[in-house]
């Protein structure tokens, strides 16, 4: 292989990995062009967090000598008996050149046997096996074989090999560093899912959806709560930014909005007001979008509703002989502007067997479509769910709306239901 040609397979190897942020896509990606210009088959063993050995990637040149998945999964473990060429490669040595496919032995560990048996299968007139580094710690292996009878490999592949396992080490190690974050971001998240409270007279449910069409993580909301005096509060947010900085942003303002509406029970505008002087009070300032709504009334109704909006996009109701329309009023400027903007508070009364829905902008903004064309959708989708179960309305609204959507998506929904 020329130079050139080598340079062009790295450059194209880092491509692969770099042009997703899924690990399981990059590395078949990566599988694809390293069998169609360097070998018949190869294979990606890694380690867990939790010390296992997993075939994540397993790659013919022709798709019709392996069923998908066939060989992946979890491995025998790795231990101080096995001595097989894969055992030796993940203690360090590397790149192996292997003339012959790997032969059984008498005292061979079952990762040895397993590593076997994948050549007997695959077939193997050469091969080569090389670590996967980064951060001073082996994390994996990568092996490449070509069947018998064509160009095998030879001392000078080894070069090149090592240039390859290096990229591609590199490019797995971020992808994990990435998938660790967004983890912690969306466990961050969902523990800060509040239980919803048990209100006499109304059903509630929320949805929270993490993003189908993206890696990334956003800084949707959602909240519900009894006020001292018997009033329930409803809350639904999203903060600016889709990576952890917004999902811990979410959280401070969260916190901080609670205590605020807990504390003095003043109108929504007022307690959004006095949730964005908190909100300058950070060491980082979040911009995010908000309302807040008050329901107060008896069991058997009737229910009003008190609401203001910083920035987002206003609640929509359903009726129960299927019309839908959305709240106006109380809308402002969002949170991180003007602390000191003048805010309203909008009143509506809630029929019985009604559905109030908060919802993020997740689950209508399209790109390159209007707003208004947006919220037209979602109130005729919700005009059609008038009749459905609480559960199967907010359901039915993810399915209808939230499945091409590349935002997190979080639903609060509130129905008065009178003895």
């Amino acid at each position: 292989m020329s130079t050139m040609d080598r340079l062009a397979l790295l450059a194209d190897l880092a491509a692969r990995l770099n042009d997703t942020l899924d690990l399981d896509e990059g590395l078949q990606r990566a599988g694809r062009l390293l069998t169609r210009r360097l070998a018949d088959w190869c294979v990606v063993d890694l380690f867990t967090a939790d010390a296992r050995l997993d075939r994540v990637c397993v790659v013919h040149r022709d798709p019709r000598a392996l069923r998908p998945g066939t060989y992946e999964g979890t491995l025998p473990v790795f231990t101080e008996e096995s001595r097989g060429p894969l055992a030796r490669v993940l203690r360090g040595a590397g790149p192996l050149l292997l003339a012959e496919a790997p032969r059984s032995g008498p005292d061979e560990s079952p990762l040895d046997r397993a590593y076997v048996e994948l050549f007997r299968r695959l077939g193997a007139g050469s091969a080569v096996i090389a670590p996967l580094r980064a951060r001073r710690r082996i994390f994996g292996a990568l092996t490449l074989a070509r069947a018998p009878g064509g160009r095998a490999f030879t001392e000078e592949d080894l070069a090149l090999v090592d240039d390859l396992v290096h990229s591609l080490a590199l490019g797995v190690d971020n992808a994990r560093l990435y998938q660790d974050t967004r983890s912690i971001a969306e466990r961050l998240q969902r523990s800060l899912l509040p239980v919803l409270p048990q209100v006499e007279g109304l059903q509630l449910a929320a949805r929270y959806a993490a993003s189908s069409a993206t890696a990334q993580v956003g800084g949707d909301w959602y909240d519900s709560f009894l006020l001292p005096h018997g009033d329930t509060g409803l809350v639904i947010g999203d903060v600016t930014g889709h990576d952890l900085d917004a999902a811990i942003a979410m959280s401070q303002l969260r916190s901080m909005f609670r205590g605020i509406a807990v504390d003095r029970e003043e109108p929504p505008a007022e307690v959004l007001r006095r949730l964005d002087l908190a909100n300058h009070s950070l060491h980082r300032e979040a911009t995010a979008t908000c309302v807040y709504g008050v329901l107060k009334g008896s069991a058997r109704g009737p229910w009003e509703l008190k609401h203001s909006s910083a920035g987002h996009p206003p609640p929509l109701l359903t009726t129960r002989d299927g019309r839908a329309r959305y709240l106006g009023g109380g809308a402002g400027l969002l949170l991180g502007m003007d602390p000191d903007v003048t805010r309203e508070t909008a009143r509506h009364m809630l029929p019985a067997h009604s559905t109030l829905v908060l919802y993020t902008d997740g689950l209508v903004e399209r790109r390159h479509e209007h707003i208004d064309d947006a919220l037209d959708r979602l109130r005729l989708h919700a005009a059609g769910l008038a009749h459905e179960p609480l559960d199967t309305f907010c359901d039915e609204l993810l399915i209808g709306l939230g499945a091409d959507s590349t935002d997190d998506i979080a639903v609060l929904a509130v129905r008065p239901t009178p003895p």
